[in-house]
């Protein structure tokens, strides 16, 4: 090999430096360029109700949910698009339909944990839980809608959420100060005819009261869900408040409304202080809580409610 030398080297060394920097200028401007915007996902899977609402309020209605005519019987509103496949249980979905819907996302909460390898064999999981030690429901419910904005490419109808939400929660407030109903409540639903949840601290509902400046009169400890467990002589501790029931109602309240001495005789049941609501989400999103907020107020202030 014969060597170069002289003028003819110190040439070549130049333009190689300069070769040197092009290449590092072009590398940089790579560094500087935006990231590629992530494909928004389109065929999503919700195996929780709170997640499929928040989805369908902004746009992006989920191709599978689980428990699907339960859903109607609970959530009600939002309701599922027609066509909107029953992917099984809540907790145990049915891996075949899930293979066969090929979603683009499956959304899981905390529960789903322990079958996360199996699911994502099918698609990735985005575990989203709004219920633990992490927050309110209510402050979590709104990352939560973010994110999906984000991952479905909706973010602006996510934000109109969010803000229809809190403007749901001013007004309420300002409707419940002008009407002096200033009463602690305790809301409620019936497991059977001599047990009820009562829904406080770490709740969803319990965070809508705080919001529009209602009390909540029930004291006593609550679980992760916001809810506490209790005979139906735990409302007797309570005497001046009133009280919210939540529907659907067992077939056993009949007989416990109609025989019962102990229910009977309850101060807020002797002196009318009883209301009835239409079924609400209580382990749901934003919109469960605008659904809650809303049917709350029209009953407090005589615009509508049941009982």
């Amino acid at each position: 090999m014969r060597l170069r030398s002289g003028p003819q080297c110190r040439r070549l060394a130049a333009l190689s430096l300069v070769r040197r920097r092009q290449v590092l200028a072009a590398l940089a401007g790579l560094v500087l360029l935006p990231a590629a915007a992530p494909v928004p996902a389109r065929r999503i899977v919700a195996l929780d109700w709170g997640l499929a609402e928040t989805l369908i309020a902004i746009g992006a209605p989920p191709v599978g949910v689980p428990e699907t005519r339960t859903y109607a019987d609970w959530v009600i509103s939002p309701a599922l698009p027609p066509g909107t496949a029953d992917v099984g249980l809540r907790v145990e979905p049915n891996l075949e339909i899930l293979q066969q819907l090929a979603p683009d996302l499956i959304l899981a909460i905390a529960e789903h944990e322990t079958i996360r390898p199996l699911l994502e064999r099918i698609a990735p999981v985005l575990s989203l839980p709004i219920y633990g030690p992490q927050g309110t429901p209510y402050t979590v419910a709104q990352a939560a809608t973010r994110r999906l904005g984000a991952v479905t490419g909706r973010t602006a109808e996510a934000e109109a959420l969010i803000f229809r939400a809190e403007e749901t929660m001013v007004s309420a407030r300002a409707r419940l100060a002008a009407s002096g109903n200033a009463r602690p409540v305790v809301i409620a639903s019936f497991l059977d005819g001599r047990h009820v949840r009562i829904y406080a601290r770490h709740g969803l509902f319990d965070a809508v009261l705080q919001r529009i400046g209602l009390a909540n009169a029930w004291h006593g400890p609550t679980n992760a869900w916001g809810f506490a467990t209790v005979g139906l002589e735990a409302l007797a501790g309570m005497p001046e408040a009133r009280l919210v029931l939540l529907e659907p109602l067992p077939r056993e309240t009949a007989r416990t409304f109609r025989d019962s001495p102990l229910w009977n005789n309850l101060p807020m049941v002797r002196d009318g202080r009883v209301l009835r609501l239409p079924p609400v989400l209580m382990f749901g999103t934003l919109p469960a809580a605008m659904r809650f907020c809303t049917l709350l107020t029209d009953a407090l202030t005589g615009e509508g409610g049941h009982g």
